[in-house]
């Protein structure tokens, strides 16, 4: 069985790149705070990606296909070192619809982590969200 998708394993998925990305998460919430629309935190987040030198793809297109065949697409808010996906959402708690979102770009981009940003309006909140497939 491989050691990231045992379920009694305590390691986490890309320990060091999910910390990078959740310090850029809250270095964005303390500095413009709770109230904005997603837009200008996805703008701030990509600034702060790119301070701290991370690679990544903002709107990043992800065609769905079935037997080769394109049948529709996904835009997925950021793919940060081709490893991890980054959705933002301005809630105030994470939805199954959210989470269902997640998985799902997960599983057609054949990837294993995404961190679901929630910044609410008391605080940010964020998720970890492992597609063991």
């Amino acid at each position: 069985m491989d050691e990231n998708h045992d379920p009694t394993n305590n390691k986490l998925i890309y320990p060091e790149l999910s910390y990078q990305i959740v310090g850029v998460l809250f270095e964005v919430y303390n500095q413009i705070g709770p109230g904005f629309s997603e837009k200008y935190y996805q703008r701030a987040i990509a600034a702060e990606l790119k301070r701290v030198g991370l690679n990544f793809k903002e709107q990043f297109y992800a065609p769905l296909k079935f037997k080769k065949e394109n049948i529709g697409h996904q835009f997925l808010d950021f793919l940060i070192e081709n490893k991890i996906i980054l959705e933002i959402k301005k809630n105030e708690r994470f939805s199954r619809r959210n989470i269902e979102q997640v998985l799902d770009y997960l599983k057609t981009n054949e990837l294993k982590l995404a961190i679901l940003a929630n910044f609410g309006s008391k605080e940010l909140k964020f998720k970890r969200i492992i597609n063991f497939n």
